[in-house]
């Protein structure tokens, strides 16, 4: 790690700069240009902007090669509103990183920058800097704006770093890893009225309060106990007031999967069980269900390869094989539909605070770590000769 490690005080500049200037989902203007001028500063062979909105490839070649491999960054920040107390706190009200995607940046700089001036690769290399990775909507984005046809690549490769995990520490698996991610809203519709006087209209709270529960018996009664499915309400939500009964209620909620006969299986129950329950009490009931995430499914053959680098890397100590997938979604499945690769998770230190939490900071001792497990699965895969 010796060029690397000589690169940690530049990547924790940046990082930091990143984390004091978050931006949202597609408004990462500011850390698109920021990322755009250090890459070109490296002196990388091309360097586009704008890619699915505010996303950034960067492309450096080497060799004859004719293989590519590309690796991937996000760079967008949350509407939360920070707590730590840190000369690099968060300058942008209500918006900061808190899910790391300002050290995810950071790290695949400092590879950028040691390929550029080092590296011992034969062939191409992609680094993607994407966009509203929170959203599930950066990767496509970057898709549909033709990724693939104006920048190809055979592979790709993705880190997130993981709260709870020993710095140093790398965690992935073969197979599904990341499940997909449904959000629903079901919208029931009565007559609200006067608190004092229920029987005069048909209230919708009391049959919002039953839909809850009934939305509970989809994975415990409708679907195979073999397959995972997690069916969550977060928000219920009416028009009513201390002394008013609402007439319309608004239940909001997600669902996971690793199976698309599952997620399918989901969405038809919830139908029917909506439409039933909105029935029993006699007000109408309007679902709308849509599919934000698909699941992250990693090559298994180019997983064990990451494994086997990770051992080079790390120390056999330092790897761990997941033994079943996460419930949490990630947008980077969308580039595995089209080629294949490998996510993988760095640890960001046992006592990190939760991702998506106020208090949570990106750890800048992975920063090593990260840019040298990029740099490493380049020279590993695109070996001269």
């Amino acid at each position: 790690m010796t060029g690397i490690s000589s690169l940690h005080a530049a990547m924790k500049e940046w990082r930091q700069h990143l984390h004091a200037n978050p931006e949202f989902g597609f408004e990462e203007r500011a850390t698109a240009a920021f990322v755009a001028a250090k890459l070109r500063e490296f002196g990388l062979d091309e360097v586009v902007e704008g890619v699915g909105g505010t996303g950034v490839v960067g492309t450096l070649k080497r060799g004859t090669g004719n293989r590519s491999i590309a690796l991937r960054a996000d760079m967008d920040a949350l509407r939360i509103t920070e707590h730590a107390d840190n000369s690099y706190r968060s300058r942008n009200p209500g918006v900061m990183h808190a899910c790391g995607h300002d050290g995810h940046t950071a790290m695949l700089l400092g590879a950028a920058r040691h390929l550029a001036e080092e590296g011992d690769f034969d062939g191409t290399v992609r680094f993607l800097f994407q966009p509203a990775e929170e959203w599930g909507r950066g990767a496509l984005a970057m898709i549909d704006d033709g990724l693939f046809q104006r920048f190809p690549f055979d592979e790709i490769y993705g880190i997130h770093n993981m709260p709870g995990l020993p710095v140093g520490l790398l965690q992935t698996r073969p197979g599904a890893i990341m499940s997909a991610e449904d959000n629903f809203e079901i919208t029931l519709s009565g007559v609200g009225g006067h608190a004092a006087r229920p029987h005069w209209g048909n209230e919708v709270l009391v049959a919002a309060c039953a839909l809850v529960t009934n939305l509970q018996t989809i994975v415990s009664r409708r679907i195979d106990p073999a397959d995972i499915g997690v069916v969550s309400v977060t928000e219920l939500i009416t028009d009513g007031t201390r002394n008013a009964l609402p007439g319309l209620a608004r239940i909001l909620g997600d669902a996971r999967s690793f199976d698309p006969r599952v997620s399918a299986r989901i969405e038809q129950q919830m139908r029917t069980i909506a439409e039933g329950t909105a029935l029993t009490y006699n007000v109408t009931a309007e679902v709308a269900y849509s599919r934000e995430f698909v699941p992250l499914v990693n090559d298994a053959a180019l997983a064990g390869e990451v494994l086997s680098l990770a051992e080079d890397l790390y120390g056999s100590e330092n790897v761990d094989i997941a033994d079943k997938p996460m419930t949490g979604s990630e947008d980077f499945a969308r580039f595995l539909d089209k080629v294949p690769g490998c996510f993988v998770f760095l640890g960001n230190g046992k006592n990190s605070a939760p991702l998506h939490n106020a208090s949570y900071d990106f750890n800048d001792d992975g920063l090593i770590h990260g840019a040298n497990f990029h740099v490493g699965i380049v020279e590993r895969r695109l070996r001269q000769g």
